[in-house]
């Protein structure tokens, strides 16, 4: 086992399908709105919801709300604590995988 094996480094604000799901797209895209989140994620409006909150509590992103016309539209943007928490998530996740 390697010695920097430490399962407690997983945040677990990040480790869900969801939650985890949404800091790897916002990676890459640095924003995006809800729908579009909604759609590539496969999520319902509501569970989209409860884990962009947590995430939102947590600093990692930032939700913005606005209107396009008449229509309201929610805008979710990775933060800079954020992309520094998905790091360090990834590099617990490779800490846990034997040397390749």
């Amino acid at each position: 086992m390697s010695p920097d094996f430490d399962i407690e480094r997983i945040d677990e604000v990040i480790h869900g399908r969801i939650r985890l799901g949404i800091m790897a797209y916002l990676a890459g895209a640095g924003a995006a709105d809800f729908g579009e989140l909604k759609t590539r994620l496969s999520a319902t409006d509501g569970n989209l919801s409860v884990h962009l909150r947590k995430l939102d509590e947590a600093g990692y992103v930032e939700i913005l709300k606005a209107f396009a016309g008449r229509r309201p539209l929610t805008t979710v943007a990775i933060t800079d604590s954020g992309r520094t928490a998905f790091a360090a998530y990834l590099e617990a996740l490779r800490s846990l995988l034997p040397p390749t």
